[in-house]
């Protein structure tokens, strides 16, 4: 279950009574704190760990009454940690000191002998500020991703997918790791979705991450973020997956394709929820529940040393299996009906229906695309269907939906040839983009692209 953070406070002063008398004074108030004598030990903790806010005197034992102490440290917190607030406080408290304070960044200031009450409600109102400001920083992030969509419904009438789905409701309120397998497209992806609506993190995010589309070069910017300076390019901060599914559930799709060189990184923040953003040696903790997906057999991924076996330990607390189409045959005309009826009301086709020659073609069908195949059949049919009832002669399976029915490669065009070449090399890799990409001699992005060109992402059940 997600946890509510507890808001810790950086005290800086040099005199340990203070900040003694602030621990116990927070502490009554519910907020932990971490005291320091010094403006360089403040500055270490600060890049250890994050603080909700800072509390910082402004006279140390070098000079007791200019500020002078107080205010360079108040600008090197605000260049270490731009998005934490601090709060000076001085017993030498004069009109332009707290102007000069509040122009180098400071949040509020406090005067020594301080009162109680607005001590604990100043803090309290900046460590609320900066909560809302992190979480239009989340919000803007995820609005520049593709956030978990609300989900589609869960057909469950055939015994074996019911006993899955029996499994997702027992598991689904944990906070334990769980692996989704299957072929491809057996609806992996939306049993991820079903898992977090179903959790008590429902409410927050569920991040999406397609482990097959992350280049190496990028993989720590894209899962931990960075900071501004990080590299080259890097303009501004950005806010990496782990930290936008903070109290929420971050699903790991197609997690057989993570790079040897990168697995250590993502074992780590998984055992031990602490990261780093790039740039940053600021260690930052994270509350995440995580649901991964693939089609590969990671098993064998670990003999043959292509996957790390302590970082499978970690992905599978519990597995869930999908059961191919094939092996779920009283769900094939409800799936076929629900996506018929969706994509007719999407493209204006109100009334159409399956005729019975359809139903009996569909039941026939052996499904090597599994449900993603039976959806993409039933968007062609809404699409060209020419009459209300969608007859046997309407839809087109296999290969045939795809590209013509040519099997020689000089019949085809460039475009037909080099998407008929993917997937067969998809195919026989078993899913294994980096296989695949092995085979036909590019790098798994080079297959990645191609595949999103040639619409065979889905078709191949890459997402889900």
């Amino acid at each position: 279950m997600a946890r509510e953070p507890t808001p810790s406070i950086l005290i800086a002063d040099d005199q340990a009574d203070v900040r003694e008398a602030l621990r116990l004074l927070l502490k009554a108030e519910g907020i932990a704190s971490v005291g320091v004598a010094d403006p360089a030990a403040a500055l270490e903790a600060a890049r250890k760990r994050e603080f909700a806010c800072a509390l910082i005197d402004c006279n140390y034992s070098r000079d007791t009454t200019s500020g002078e102490e107080g205010l360079d440290l108040l600008e090197k917190l605000r260049q270490l940690a731009p998005e934490l607030p601090v709060v000076a406080m001085t017993a030498w408290g004069n009109v332009p000191l707290t102007v000069e304070a509040m122009r180098r960044g400071a949040a509020d200031f406090i005067e020594k002998p301080w009162d109680n009450a607005r001590l604990v409600s100043v803090l309290r109102a900046q460590i609320a500020l900066a909560e809302g400001a992190r979480r239009e920083r989340r919000l803007a992030a995820e609005n520049a991703l593709l956030r978990g969509e609300a989900g589609e419904d869960f057909i469950a009438e055939s015994p074996a997918m019911r006993r899955v789905l029996a499994l997702v409701e027992r598991v689904a309120g944990s906070d334990a790791n769980v692996l989704v397998l299957g072929e491809n497209g057996t609806g992996k992806g939306v049993v991820a979705q079903l898992l977090h609506r179903r959790s008590p993190r429902a409410a927050q995010s569920l991040v999406k991450v397609n482990m097959g589309g992350i280049a190496e070069s990028v993989f720590e910017s894209e899962m931990f973020g960075h900071v501004r300076g990080a590299y080259t390019d890097a303009k501004g901060e950005r806010i990496g997956r782990f930290e936008l599914a903070d109290g929420g559930t971050l699903f790991l799709d197609e997690v057989g394709n993570v790079p040897a060189a990168q697995q250590p990184k993502l074992l780590r923040v998984l055992e031990d929820g602490e990261f780093e953003r790039l740039g940053s040696s600021r260690t930052q903790k994270v509350d995440v529940r995580l649901v991964s997906a693939t089609n590969a057999d990671l098993q064998a991924e670990v003999a043959a040393g292509r996957f790390r076996k302590d970082l499978l330990y970690r992905l599978n607390t519990l597995e869930v299996r999908l059961p191919p189409l094939r092996e779920r045959a009283e769900d094939i005309l409800p799936l076929a009906r629900a996506f018929l009826a969706r994509n007719a009301q999407r493209y204006g086709r109100d009334g159409l229906r399956l005729a019975a020659s359809a139903e009996r073609a569909l039941t026939a069908w052996r499904w090597p695309g599994n449900v993603r195949e039976l959806q993409h059949l039933m968007e062609r049919a809404a699409l060209l269907a020419e009459h209300d009832e969608v007859g046997a002669a309407a839809l087109a399976f296999g290969e045939a939906a795809v590209m013509p029915a040519a099997t020689d490669l000089d019949g085809m065009t460039l475009e037909q040839a080099e998407a008929h070449l993917v997937q067969r090399a998809v195919e026989r890799a078993d899913g294994n983009l980096q296989r695949a990409a092995d085979a036909l001699g590019i790098t798994r992005q080079s297959l990645y692209r191609r595949l999103e060109k040639h619409d065979l992402r889905d078709a191949n059940g890459d997402a889900d």
